[in-house]
Protein backbone atom coordinates (compact mmCIF):
# COMPACT_ATOMS: atom_id res chain seq x y z
CA UNK A 1 0.00 0.00 0.00
CA UNK A 2 1.26 3.66 -0.73
CA UNK A 3 0.83 6.67 1.36
CA UNK A 4 1.19 10.04 0.35
CA UNK A 5 2.73 12.17 3.06
CA UNK A 6 2.01 16.12 2.30
CA UNK A 7 4.18 18.66 3.69
CA UNK A 8 2.90 22.04 5.09
CA UNK A 9 4.39 23.55 2.43
CA UNK A 10 2.96 21.01 0.05
CA UNK A 11 -0.72 21.55 1.59
CA UNK A 12 -0.19 25.39 1.61
CA UNK A 13 0.84 25.31 -2.39
CA UNK A 14 -2.18 23.38 -3.42
CA UNK A 15 -4.78 25.36 -1.82
CA UNK A 16 -3.11 28.58 -3.23
CA UNK A 17 -3.69 27.12 -6.57
CA UNK A 18 -7.12 25.55 -5.85
CA UNK A 19 -8.02 28.97 -5.00
CA UNK A 20 -6.50 30.44 -8.56
CA UNK A 21 -8.53 27.27 -10.57
CA UNK A 22 -11.68 28.43 -8.58
CA UNK A 23 -11.16 32.31 -9.20
CA UNK A 24 -10.79 31.15 -13.02
CA UNK A 25 -14.05 29.82 -12.93
CA UNK A 26 -16.02 32.29 -11.40
CA UNK A 27 -14.63 35.23 -13.22
CA UNK A 28 -17.45 37.42 -14.46
CA UNK A 29 -17.88 36.79 -17.83
CA UNK A 30 -17.28 39.25 -20.40
CA UNK A 31 -20.31 40.73 -21.35
CA UNK A 32 -20.86 41.40 -17.72
CA UNK A 33 -18.91 44.60 -18.22
CA UNK A 34 -20.68 47.81 -18.60
CA UNK A 35 -18.36 49.33 -20.53
CA UNK A 36 -15.58 49.30 -22.55
CA UNK A 37 -12.05 48.81 -20.10
CA UNK A 38 -8.62 47.76 -21.28
CA UNK A 39 -9.96 44.19 -21.51
CA UNK A 40 -12.54 45.06 -24.04
CA UNK A 41 -11.02 47.27 -27.10
CA UNK A 42 -13.76 48.16 -28.75
CA UNK A 43 -16.53 46.48 -26.99
CA UNK A 44 -19.21 44.43 -28.44
CA UNK A 45 -19.91 44.81 -32.02
CA UNK A 46 -23.06 43.26 -34.07
CA UNK A 47 -24.04 43.86 -37.73
CA UNK A 48 -27.84 42.66 -38.48
CA UNK A 49 -28.47 42.36 -41.92
CA UNK A 50 -33.06 42.37 -41.84
CA UNK A 51 -34.60 40.89 -45.38
CA UNK A 52 -38.44 40.59 -46.16
CA UNK A 53 -39.78 42.06 -42.73
CA UNK A 54 -41.46 44.81 -44.69
CA UNK A 55 -41.06 48.61 -45.09
CA UNK A 56 -39.41 50.43 -41.97
CA UNK A 57 -37.80 47.29 -40.73
CA UNK A 58 -35.18 45.53 -43.81
CA UNK A 59 -31.88 46.74 -43.79
CA UNK A 60 -28.70 46.72 -42.20
CA UNK A 61 -27.18 47.66 -39.07
CA UNK A 62 -24.37 48.48 -36.98
CA UNK A 63 -24.35 47.96 -33.27
CA UNK A 64 -21.72 48.42 -30.47
CA UNK A 65 -22.80 47.75 -27.23
CA UNK A 66 -20.37 48.39 -23.78
CA UNK A 67 -21.26 51.52 -24.74
CA UNK A 68 -24.23 51.55 -26.59
CA UNK A 69 -24.32 53.06 -30.26
CA UNK A 70 -24.31 52.52 -33.88
CA UNK A 71 -27.21 53.23 -36.24
CA UNK A 72 -29.88 50.36 -34.67
CA UNK A 73 -32.83 52.00 -34.03
CA UNK A 74 -32.89 50.77 -30.40
CA UNK A 75 -29.43 50.52 -29.67
CA UNK A 76 -30.12 50.42 -25.66
CA UNK A 77 -32.61 48.31 -25.80
CA UNK A 78 -30.62 45.84 -28.68
CA UNK A 79 -27.63 45.65 -26.07
CA UNK A 80 -30.03 45.18 -23.10
CA UNK A 81 -31.59 42.20 -24.77
CA UNK A 82 -28.53 40.38 -25.98
CA UNK A 83 -26.86 41.04 -22.23
CA UNK A 84 -30.09 39.52 -20.79
CA UNK A 85 -30.06 36.43 -22.73
CA UNK A 86 -26.08 36.66 -22.42
CA UNK A 87 -25.23 32.86 -19.68
CA UNK A 88 -21.92 31.58 -19.48
CA UNK A 89 -21.61 28.14 -21.10
CA UNK A 90 -24.04 29.03 -23.75
CA UNK A 91 -24.22 30.35 -26.77
CA UNK A 92 -26.46 33.33 -27.04
CA UNK A 93 -27.22 33.15 -30.51
CA UNK A 94 -27.24 29.33 -31.10
CA UNK A 95 -29.87 27.79 -33.46
CA UNK A 96 -32.46 25.84 -32.44
CA UNK A 97 -31.41 22.18 -31.54
CA UNK A 98 -31.29 19.79 -33.99
CA UNK A 99 -34.49 17.42 -33.14
CA UNK A 100 -35.80 20.52 -31.39
CA UNK A 101 -40.54 19.50 -31.65
CA UNK A 102 -42.13 23.05 -32.98
CA UNK A 103 -45.75 24.06 -33.84
CA UNK A 104 -46.31 24.00 -37.51
CA UNK A 105 -47.10 27.96 -38.25
CA UNK A 106 -45.44 30.00 -40.27
CA UNK A 107 -44.35 33.25 -39.09
CA UNK A 108 -44.00 35.20 -42.45
CA UNK A 109 -40.95 35.53 -45.16
CA UNK A 110 -38.57 37.38 -43.10
CA UNK A 111 -34.98 36.29 -42.11
CA UNK A 112 -32.04 37.93 -40.22
CA UNK A 113 -28.34 37.43 -40.07
CA UNK A 114 -26.00 38.65 -36.89
CA UNK A 115 -22.51 38.94 -37.47
CA UNK A 116 -19.87 40.18 -35.34
CA UNK A 117 -18.51 39.53 -31.86
CA UNK A 118 -20.10 39.31 -28.89
CA UNK A 119 -18.63 38.44 -25.58
CA UNK A 120 -15.34 37.92 -26.88
CA UNK A 121 -16.58 35.61 -29.08
CA UNK A 122 -17.47 35.19 -32.90
CA UNK A 123 -20.95 36.12 -33.86
CA UNK A 124 -22.31 34.34 -37.34
CA UNK A 125 -26.19 33.44 -36.66
CA UNK A 126 -29.15 32.99 -38.95
CA UNK A 127 -32.62 33.49 -37.66
CA UNK A 128 -35.73 32.67 -39.90
CA UNK A 129 -39.65 32.51 -38.91
CA UNK A 130 -40.38 29.05 -40.67
CA UNK A 131 -41.73 27.24 -37.27
CA UNK A 132 -43.22 28.05 -33.79
CA UNK A 133 -39.25 27.47 -32.27
CA UNK A 134 -37.95 29.58 -35.11
CA UNK A 135 -40.68 32.58 -34.34
CA UNK A 136 -40.01 32.13 -30.39
CA UNK A 137 -36.07 32.70 -30.96
CA UNK A 138 -36.43 35.52 -33.00
CA UNK A 139 -39.00 37.19 -30.53
CA UNK A 140 -36.40 36.56 -27.88
CA UNK A 141 -33.88 38.74 -29.43
CA UNK A 142 -36.29 41.75 -30.05
CA UNK A 143 -35.60 44.46 -30.04
CA UNK A 144 -31.95 43.41 -31.27
CA UNK A 145 -34.08 41.87 -34.12
CA UNK A 146 -37.50 44.06 -35.31
CA UNK A 147 -41.05 43.32 -33.64
CA UNK A 148 -42.84 41.52 -35.95
CA UNK A 149 -44.82 39.94 -33.54
CA UNK A 150 -48.72 39.23 -33.45
CA UNK A 151 -50.32 36.45 -36.07
CA UNK A 152 -48.32 35.42 -39.12
CA UNK A 153 -47.56 38.15 -41.36
CA UNK A 154 -48.23 36.96 -45.58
Amino acid sequence: MFQVSRTPAARLLGAALSAAALASVCAAHPAAATAAGPGTPDGDRLTITVRDAGPGFDGTYELSCHPAGGDHPDPDGACAVVEDDTRWGRDTFAPVPEGSVCTMQYGGPATAHVTGVWAGRPVDATYDRRDGCEISRWDRMVPLLPDLGGPARP
